[in-house]
This record gives C-alpha cells, structure tokens and sequence, in this order.
C-alpha cells in the first residue's frame, strides 16, 4: 500500500501554495511536562534554526517577539566549582561580577562549551533551567518581572516556552537579581 503523504516544511515554498496553513508538528519536551507538572500555563513556539547564529535576537525576531522578552540561559561556573544558571535577555549580557555577588561568589565564568551538555543535558542553543540533569542555582534578571510573558528555550533549539514570568521564577526555583549589562556598543 501506498502512502499519499507528504512532508512540507511550514515555511517552504510548497507550503505557501496551499490553500490553508502547514502547521510544525512540535513535540513536547522535558521542560514543558515539568511546567504541566506544577500546572504552569505555556506556550511553545517554534522557528526556523539556523546554525551560524543561534542568538537570542535571530529568535526574537523569527519567533516576531520583542528581543527583550526572549531570554538565554548560560551556564557558569563560580569560583567554588559550583555550576550556575543565568537566565538573561536578548540584548543584554551576563555581567558575571553582578551574578557572583548575587550567588555569595567572588567570580564567575562560562563554562566550556564542550562541557556544556555533560553539566546540563542540553546543547548550546537549547539550554533551559527547566528540566536540566542537575538542579542547579538558577539566578533570573530582575527585569523579567516588567513584562507579562517572557520566552525561554524548552530545551531543543528552534522551541521556545511563552510564559509568565513569575511562573519561570516559580518553576526553575530561581533567584531573581540584577545580573545583566547592555551589550558592548549598546547605551
């Protein structure tokens, strides 16, 4: 038997043509099953990746979101050896001075990318605070509560979580503090 099936991508060419919208089949993820687990309200959006720039911007601007409401998560490490997770806006950077003193440390860094998915089980891209290997101290730029919904990754690059704010604080236990800076070039 033959199947009359066929695969379009949303946003190709062939989609376009039809009659009616091609919709992503997306699948949930581990960090989406923790929010149901607390009975968190969410959204999953997806967009296109593209691998030579993963930012935070290039997802706000597929998702059509504004950047500051599209949020990273990086993982660091402390001067102690203790793993962190710093949850920041598109547009704005990690000022590791501000989360070391928010966490009780005298310094901070990036992790090395090649242990990123050891520490999280996530790649770079996909990182969230939400359903990772350990449950690490989570520390979320104060300016997430000005807005009524932020997007963070659901952990799969091209999947983002849109919800509350005070719910992500909820759901990833996290700190919330001033932890940001603007980017280099930016006022």
């Amino acid at each position: 038997m033959t199947s009359n099936r066929v695969s379009l991508k949303p946003d190709s060419a062939e989609a376009a043509l039809l009659p009616f919208p091609v919709m992503a089949v997306v699948k949930k993820t581990n960090a989406a099953r923790a929010l149901e687990a607390l009975g968190i309200r969410y959204e999953l959006r997806s967009y296109e990746v593209d691998e030579a720039d993963l930012s935070a911007e290039t997802a706000a601007r597929k998702l059509g979101l504004p950047s500051e409401q599209v949020w990273k998560t990086l993982c660091v490490r402390a001067d102690d050896r203790a793993v962190l997770l710093a949850v920041v806006p598109a547009g704005f950077e990690l000022d590791p001075k501000k989360l070391a003193r928010a966490a009780g440390k005298r310094s901070v860094a990036p992790v090395p990318l090649k242990e990123l998915t050891e520490l999280t089980g996530y790649i770079r891209g996909g990182v969230t605070a939400l359903a990772c290997k350990k449950p690490y101290p989570v520390f979320l730029d104060e300016t997430a509560l000005l807005f009524e919904r932020i997007s963070v990754s659901a952990g799969q690059r091209g999947l983002q979580l849109v919800l509350g704010p005070h719910d992500y604080a909820r759901a990833a236990s996290a700190i919330v503090a001033d932890i940001t800076r603007p980017k280099d070039g930016q006022a």
